[in-house]
């Protein structure tokens, strides 16, 4: 049975490369998992003054968090980091205090940039934030994608040795999930 994945995409402009990644992993590796992508752009900005009686946007964000069997989390970088629509999502799964549903979730980093290290430092940030959430974080193998030339004009995933090792990247995250994954709840 393939695991429920949620997948967030950290990248919002309309040519994100980080949507082209997520695009390229759900035309080949759909079958080994059911992907449920949430656009995070559209939660609120966290705030505690909502958090005891949050929107129901966020009701619903957390139904979902709830419900899949892992994470995966794509990510550009800015500034050395990644962006605040996927910090304000994980705070949002993470509040109120004590009632997180990001715990013990199994998770996936990845992310693509033209950048010459890719995604480093946005994803060694994240990984911080993951293990105070108290998410197992797969470490191994790692993506710090430079994909400025990985992609053709229409978006598809052209780089063959990318693909190759996006292929393995995702055979060891659901090995991952498998050996990680709670219980579902849909509450």
């Amino acid at each position: 049975m393939a695991a429920r994945i949620l997948v967030m995409v950290g990248g919002i402009s309309k040519n994100s490369l980080n949507e082209k990644l997520y695009g390229a992993i759900q035309n080949a590796h759909g079958k080994d998992f059911t992907f449920e992508d949430y656009d995070i752009k559209s939660l609120p900005f966290f705030s505690q003054d909502l958090e005891a009686d949050p929107p129901s946007i966020v009701t619903d964000f957390r139904k979902l968090i709830r419900s899949s069997e892992g994470v995966l989390i794509i990510t550009p970088e800015y500034n050395r980091s990644f962006p605040a629509v996927i910090k304000n999502a994980l705070d949002w799964g993470s509040r109120p205090y004590g009632q997180s549903v990001w715990n013990h979730k199994p998770a996936g980093v990845i992310g693509a940039s033209v950048g010459a290290i890719g995604t480093f430092g946005a994803q060694h940030h994240l990984r911080q934030v993951l293990a105070y959430l108290n998410m197992p974080t797969l470490g191994q193998p790692e993506m710090y994608i430079n994909a400025g030339k990985s992609f053709d004009p229409k978006g598809k995933l052209v780089d063959t040795p990318l693909q190759d090792h996006l292929a393995q990247y995702m055979k060891t995250f659901g090995q991952w999930v498998s050996q990680h994954r709670q219980p579902s709840t849909n509450a």
